[in-house]
């Protein structure tokens, strides 16, 4: 049977297509490996590599990807709207077809163990991969981002899982581990206002806000912040800016779309973006998505109604607004039509 499994690596460059380039040949000369996409964003100077292969390709192709990353980027140069800890920021491995969690843990973990030996930079696991609980979710390895990693690297806490607790300043850390299919998911806000992003943000993620008094001051006991939970689980969201475009969007990470599928994510900004007064203006995926996810978006928008593949793909993405920005092309953006 063939086996695939997914890497969604996230580096911290958006703007330089002379690295997109090196970045691509980096993973097509891998044997094993198969390049699905490369999503560069100006706004947030970051760019999402999709690729997939066996145990071996999937290894290779993102040692090689790194290596690539290493040489082009330098976080003493780099800014961007979004959170970053380092020059290769995240690379998680997820199980596809015919490979499983463990696997991809250990692909993770053996993943680490070179990268920090060769690019001489810490190294953190996450979801899966970590064994301890206060390193699991990416928000909390990130807090601080690049330009506190040098003090953060100070404390027995976050001593790296690979590699010496040392700042390069060049790269900074990755963090890298094993999850389930994580779509990133961006809703567009009819205003310039983040204000409003961030409120419908904290209002949705599961992480919540922190609780205030009637004062307006936090919530502390026994100096630790009290949480309000926010409405929607598996639901991770932030405000950002998309000067671009003259809009914000609420920037969203499923990482669990069974748990809280897309449309249940759009319909549930919308709402909250009524409520503050102001209006959506479509969505975006950034990288690949299931098929099954927008098959479900679908069957909800049409009622019910038995529609074929082609149509219900349609109905979702005229629903969602998936080609606001740029267009949604089945072939790809869907993982499926793609292996």
């Amino acid at each position: 049977m063939t086996k695939i499994i997914e890497c969604v690596p996230n580096f911290s460059e958006g703007k330089d297509p002379a690295v997109f380039k090196l970045m691509a040949e980096s993973v097509n000369k891998i044997k094993g490996a198969k390049l699905l996409g490369i999503e560069p964003d100006a706004d947030y100077n970051r760019v999402v590599v999709t690729f997939a292969g066996d145990e071996k390709g999937i290894l290779d192709g993102a040692v090689e990807l790194s290596k690539t990353a290493a040489s082009c980027i330098d976080m003493r140069e780099q800014k961007g709207e979004h959170p970053r800890i380092g020059a290769i920021d995240v690379v998680p491995f997820i199980p596809v077809k015919n490979s499983s969690m463990e696997e991809c843990i250990n692909i993770s973990k053996e993943y680490g163990r070179i990268v920090s030996r060769e690019l001489e930079t810490p190294v953190y696991l996450y979801e899966a991969s970590s064994e301890r609980d206060y390193r699991k979710n990416l928000s909390d390895i990130r807090k601080g981002e690049y330009e506190g990693l040098k003090e953060k690297l100070k404390d027995d806490k976050w001593l790296p899982d690979f590699g010496e607790p040392v700042f390069n300043e060049k790269l900074g850390a990755v963090v890298t581990g094993a999850r389930f299919f994580l779509i990133a998911y961006n809703v567009n806000l009819k205003t310039t206002d983040i204000r409003y992003a961030k409120e419908i943000a904290e209002t949705l993620r599961e992480s919540g806000r922190a609780k205030r008094d009637a004062s307006g001051n936090i919530i502390k006991i026994n100096g630790k912040t009290v949480k309000e939970p926010g409405r929607l689980k598996c639901f991770k969201g932030m405000g950002v800016n998309l000067p671009q475009y003259g809009i914000t969007q609420v920037s969203i990470n499923l990482i669990n779309y069974k748990v809280t599928p897309l449309h249940v994510a759009f319909e549930e900004v919308k709402k909250e973006a009524a409520r503050l007064g102001i209006e959506t203006c479509g969505s975006e995926i950034i990288g690949l998505s299931p098929l099954e996810a927008l098959l479900e978006a679908g069957r909800f928008y049409s009622g019910g109604k038995n529609y074929d593949e082609t149509s219900l793909i349609e109905i979702a993405k005229d629903n969602l607004g998936l080609s606001t920005l740029n267009p949604f092309i089945n072939k790809s953006k869907i993982i499926d039509y793609m292996i």
